[in-house]
């Protein structure tokens, strides 16, 4: 079986078509996926999925890329973080890809993020895009070690994998690892270690060959690891069983019984 360890299944192109997408996971024996929040606003329907389905689960946090949203504090994190089903904080971390200027706020925000996940005592879902250098800096400044949790959607160089696997973090790899020339992200899909590595969608995002361009969906979190499984000449079932158990183990869920174990 496999798990969807990030996707976001909230957003409106998805609201006609959850059942359909559900009954697709059961398909493709996609039995559990993570639904990640991107602002505080929409955090309620993000929760509302989780709550609604036994096999979905849900993260609190503010995506480096909201401008002009509520900027969380702690106390919110926290506070939020202890709801039924919530298993994570993030989606969170640095990007300036898309950004210019002055992203100290966006640093602060990363910050408050990791100090809401130290004190609720739960793993962080971190987003880095042309920013790794400050995001291991700040991730070791504010000793996200004692959280632990993945570094989503993985793009990255091995040396920063490393980086990020020595401060006791998983690495997460989607689609990208598919597309013919995502060079480094295929070299790190052949060197984590199988016990630090999740797979997932971020869908409606980046879905892999064969849907390239098209809109993804948790039930083709498959082909991530079969072209996981390849790269590393290991069978598919090898993948799915590690990345399930890690996904588990990381976000502290209880496979049998749905709960979070606390």
């Amino acid at each position: 079986m496999y798990v969807d360890s990030h996707c976001h299944l909230d957003f409106p192109e998805f609201a006609a078509e959850l059942p359909g997408l559900l009954d697709a996971m059961a398909v493709a024996r996609v039995t559990h996926a993570l639904c990640i929040s991107v602002n505080l606003p929409d955090w309620p329907a993000v929760h509302a999925l989780a709550v609604a389905h036994p096999n979905l689960y849900a993260t609190v946090g503010v995506h480096p890329d909201a401008e002009n949203t509520t900027e969380p504090t702690v106390d919110t994190l926290v506070d939020l973080a202890a709801r039924p089903k919530v298993v994570a904080i993030g989606e969170t971390g640095l990007d300036y890809y898309r950004l210019e200027g002055d992203l100290g706020w966006q640093r602060e925000r990363f910050r408050v993020h990791i100090r809401a996940a130290l004190r609720a005592r739960m793993p962080l879902v971190i987003h880095t895009r042309a920013a790794s250098a400050d995001t291991i800096a700040l991730m070791q400044e504010e000793n996200a070690r004692d959280a632990g949790g993945v570094m989503h959607c993985f793009t990255e160089t091995w040396d920063v994998a490393r980086a990020a696997l020595d401060l006791g973090f998983h690495i997460s790899l989607s689609g990208i690892v598919t597309f013919k020339n995502a060079h480094d992200v295929k070299d790190v899909a052949r060197r984590v270690p199988l016990d630090r590595l999740l797979i997932e969608t971020d869908a409606p995002y980046l879905a892999p060959v064969p849907f390239r361009g098209k809109r993804n969906q948790p039930a083709y979190v498959p082909h991530v690891a079969a072209e996981i499984a390849q790269l590393r000449g290991v069978p598919a079932e090898d993948i799915a069983r590690a990345t399930t158990e890690n996904f588990f183990r990381l976000f502290r869920i209880d496979a049998e019984g749905g709960a979070r174990a606390h």
